[in-house]
C-alpha cells in the first residue's frame, strides 16, 4: 500500500493547504498544459474580452450594460431598468438561483472552473504571469526557498509591480459596469470631485491585490459558499471531474509493478505519478473522491491523460463522469430530480418572459385619492365625482414627449386632469398630478365601478392603468 493510499481513510479530516502545525501550505501547482486546459484558456480570453470591451458599448448614449446599485439603475443590453421593474428582478433571481441548484446537481462545480472570475484571474492571468517571471512550480519553490539577492528581487518586484497594475486596472473596469466607464475617467480626471469614489477604488484595488498575490485558492476552498452547497447538491450521479478507482486501483509506481515480490499483484492503470496532485489549484488529490474543495479545472485530466499516452494506455483515467457511471459502466442518465428542475425552471421562464413583455416604457401609477369616498357636483344626483392622484415614470433613457391621459370605458364620463398635459417627461424621471373623474349615475356598476385611464404620447397609446370608481351601494 503506498503512502497515498494510507491517507485515504483520513483525507477529509484536514484541509489540504494547512499542514499538522496549523501552518498555512503554499501551493505552488505545476503549469498545466493538453487539450483541456487549451479549451480553458479559450473561455477564459473570451470573459477577459468581454469585461474590457462592454464598459465602453454604449446605446443610444447608454451603457449596453450597467448595474448601478447605488443609483437603483440597471441597463442589460440596452433596457432600462428602474425599481418599479422590482418584481421583475425577483423573478429573474428566482429563476437564476433555481438554474444555479439544476446546474449544480447535474455538472457539479463546473462554474468555478471555467467561468468564475476568481478562477479566470488567478489560473489566466496571475498565474500565467508568475510561470513567466518566476518559471514552473519547481522554479518558484526553489526562488522561494533561496536568499534574497539580485535575481530573485528583480524577479519578486517585477511581477507584484505588475499584479498592482494589473489589480487597478480589473477593478476600475469591474467599478465601471457599477457606475460606468465615464464616472472612472472623470475620477481620474477631476480626483478633488470624486474622492469617494477614487477611495473606494484603492481599497478594491489593494483587496484584490492581496486576493490574487497572497490568499489565492484560499478563496475557493474557505470562503467560497458556493462551495459549500456542493456537499449538499450532488448526488452520485453528478458529472464532475472523477478517478476512475475501478480502473484505477490497485495503485503501484512503476518500480512497484517491476519488483518481483509484488509479480502476482493486479495492478491497476493507475502508477501513482502524483501528477494530478501537482497540478491541482488547490491541492488535493483527486483520487480521494469527490472534494469540496475540487473546481473542475481539468488540469488533472490533461495530466493524467499524458501519463496514459506516454504508459500506452488508454486516457481517461481521470475523466468527466460520475460515481454511478464508474461503478456500473452505464452511460449518463437524468434522475426524475433532474427532469423536475427542468419544469420549475421552464414554469418561471415563461412566468419571466410573459412579465417581461408586459413592460411599458412610461408606467402609469393611478390611485384613489386616500381619505376620499365620492362627491355628487352641485348637488346633481345624476352624476358622482372621484379624486384621483397619479405618477407617470419615464423608464427610458430617453424623453417622452406630449403626454396626457384619457378615460377609456366611459364615452359619457368627463375627466379633468391637473396639469392636462406634459410636453416633456425627461430620462428616468417622474410626472405627477391629480385628477377628477364625473360619471352619471347610470352608467355605475354596483358600488365599485372598474375605470381604464390610458396614457398617450404624441397621439399613441403607451400605456394603461386600471382602477376603481365609487359609489352609493
Amino acid at each position: 500500500m503506498t503512502m497515498n493510499q494510507e491517507n485515504d481513510v483520513n483525507f477529509r479530516d484536514r484541509i489540504t493547504t494547512v499542514d499538522d502545525k496549523g501552518k498555512r501550505k503554499w501551493i505552488n501547482p505545476k503549469k498545466p498544459k493538453g487539450p483541456w486546459y487549451s479549451k480553458r484558456i479559450i473561455v477564459s480570453y473570451i470573459f477577459l474580452l468581454l469585461l474590457f470591451v462592454l464598459p465602453f458599448l454604449k446605446y443610444k448614449g447608454e451603457p449596453l450594460f450597467l448595474l448601478n446599485i447605488i443609483e437603483r439603475k440597471f441597463i442589460i443590453l440596452g433596457v432600462v431598468f428602474t425599481p418599479q421593474d422590482t418584481h421583475l428582478f425577483a423573478i429573474a433571481m428566482i429563476l437564476f438561483l433555481v438554474f444555479i441548484v439544476f446546474f449544480t446537481f447535474v455538472f457539479g462545480r463546473l462554474f468555478c472552473g471555467w467561468v468564475c472570475p476568481q478562477t479566470v484571474f488567478m489560473e489566466m492571468v496571475f498565474r500565467r504571469i508568475e510561470y513567466a517571471i518566476e518559471g514552473d512550480a519547481p522554479a518558484q519553490v526553489k526562488l522561494n526557498n533561496s536568499p534574497w539577492h539580485g535575481n530573485k528581487i528583480l524577479k519578486k518586484t517585477l511581477k507584484h509591480v505588475i499584479f498592482i497594475v494589473l489589480s487597478v486596472i480589473f477593478i476600475c473596469l469591474l467599478l465601471s459596469l457599477v457606475v460606468g466607464i465615464d464616472s472612472i475617467f472623470n475620477a481620474f480626471i477631476d480626483p478633488s470631485d470624486h474622492k469617494g469614489l477614487l477611495t473606494f477604488m484603492v481599497v478594491l484595488s489593494v483587496m484584490f491585490y492581496y486576493i490574487f498575490a497572497f490568499f489565492r485558492e484560499q478563496v475557493c476552498t474557505n470562503v467560497c459558499p458556493y462551495g459549500r452547497l456542493q456537499g449538499v447538491l450532488l448526488v452520485d450521479n453528478s458529472i464532475v471531474v472523477h478517478y476512475d478507482f475501478v480502473r484505477g486501483e490497485k495503485r503501484g509506481t512503476i518500480k512497484e509493478r517491476n519488483s518481483a515480490d509484488n509479480k502476482d499483484v493486479n495492478f491497476g492503470d493507475c502508477i501513482d505519478c502524483d501528477m494530478c496532485v501537482k497540478v491541482c489549484p488547490t491541492g488535493i488529490d483527486i483520487r480521494n473522491g469527490t472534494q469540496l474543495e475540487c473546481i473542475n479545472c481539468t488540469a488533472c485530466i490533461d495530466a493524467c491523460n499524458d501519463v496514459m499516452l506516454k504508459m500506452e494506455k488508454p486516457k481517461g483515467l481521470i475523466r468527466y463522469s460520475s460515481e454511478v457511471s464508474i461503478k456500473e459502466r452505464k452511460p449518463f442518465k437524468l434522475s426524475k430530480r433532474g427532469y423536475a428542475y427542468i419544469g420549475v425552471l421552464t414554469v418561471l421562464l415563461s412566468i419571466f418572459v410573459f412579465v417581461a413583455s408586459k413592460r411599458v416604457d412610461l408606467e402609469a401609477i393611478i390611485l384613489k385619492s386616500p381619505g376620499m369616498t365620492y362627491i355628487y357636483p352641485q348637488d346633481d344626483s345624476t352624476k358622482i365625482m372621484n379624486f384621483y392622484e397619479f405618477k407617470l415614470i419615464n423608464k427610458t433613457s430617453g424623453e417622452i414627449k406630449n403626454v396626457e391621459i384619457k378615460i377609456k370605458n366611459f364615452d359619457n364620463a368627463i375627466l379633468q386632469v391637473n396639469p392636462g398635459k406634459f410636453d416633456v417627461i425627461e430620462e428616468f424621471k417622474l410626472a405627477k398630478g391629480n385628477m377628477l373623474l364625473t360619471i352619471p349615475v347610470a352608467s355605475m356598476k354596483g358600488y365599485k365601478t372598474p375605470v381604464v385611464f390610458e396614457v398617450y404620447s404624441d397621439g399613441e397609446l403607451i400605456d394603461e392603468a386600471e382602477s376603481t370608481f365609487l359609489g352609493p351601494h
